[in-house]
C-alpha cells in the first residue's frame, strides 16, 4: 500500500493530467453536431393526434453527452429503448432501436430546419421490406412532434405508423 504522497498518488495525478490533455476542451462531443438533437432531451408524456396517451418516454445523454439513450414505455405496453449518436466518421446521426421483443431498428440520417430524419430498412412480418422514415420536428412551444411513416413499395407511398406529442412531464419521476 502507498504511503501519503508516495508514488500512487503522483502516478494517479500524471495519469488524471495526461487524460484531460488528450481531449478537446469541453469533452468529446460538445461540438454542435454532437447537440443537434438535444432538443429532444428530457422526459415526455406523449399523446396521440386525438390527445389520447400514447405513453411516456425519457430521453437523457450517456457516455459524456456522446449519446442520447431512450427509453419509451407505451401506455398499450410496448417498450424499446434507442441509442441516438452522430456519426463523424459518417456525417450521419444514427439511431439503434430495440422493442422489447427483441427486433431492432436501425435509422440515419441528418438535421436540418428544425427536424431530425432518420430512414432505415426492416423487414415486415411476411418477410418483405420496409423502408421507415422518422421525423422530430422541435416545435417553437418546446414540444416535439415524432412521425413513424413506413414504405412497403421503395418510397412510392408512405403510411403513418405512429405519429405523437411529446410534453414536458411537469413532474418527472
Amino acid at each position: 500500500m502507498a504511503r501519503r504522497g508516495g508514488p500512487l498518488p503522483v502516478l494517479l495525478l500524471a495519469l488524471v493530467a495526461g487524460g484531460a490533455a488528450a481531449q478537446p476542451a469541453g469533452g468529446p462531443c460538445n461540438d454542435p453536431l454532437h447537440r443537434q438533437f438535444d432538443f429532444w432531451v428530457g422526459e415526455w408524456e406523449v399523446t396521440s393526434p386525438d390527445g389520447s396517451v400514447a405513453g411516456s418516454n425519457v430521453i437523457e445523454p450517456i457516455l459524456d453527452g456522446c449519446v442520447l439513450q431512450e427509453t419509451w414505455s407505451g401506455a398499450g405496453g410496448s417498450a424499446g429503448s434507442s441509442f441516438n449518436f452522430y456519426n463523424p466518421q459518417r456525417g450521419v446521426w444514427q439511431q439503434f432501436w430495440v422493442w422489447r421483443n427483441g427486433v431492432p431498428l436501425e435509422l440515419e440520417g441528418a438535421f436540418a430546419d428544425g427536424r431530425m430524419t432518420l430512414e432505415g430498412e426492416s423487414t415486415g412480418q411476411d418477410g418483405s421490406p420496409v423502408r421507415n422514415r422518422v421525423v422530430w420536428t422541435d416545435n417553437p412551444d418546446g414540444t416535439v412532434r415524432q412521425q413513424w411513416e413506413v414504405s412497403r413499395d421503395g418510397g412510392a407511398t408512405w403510411t403513418t405508423a405512429f405519429d405523437g406529442l411529446y410534453r414536458r412531464r411537469a413532474d418527472p419521476e
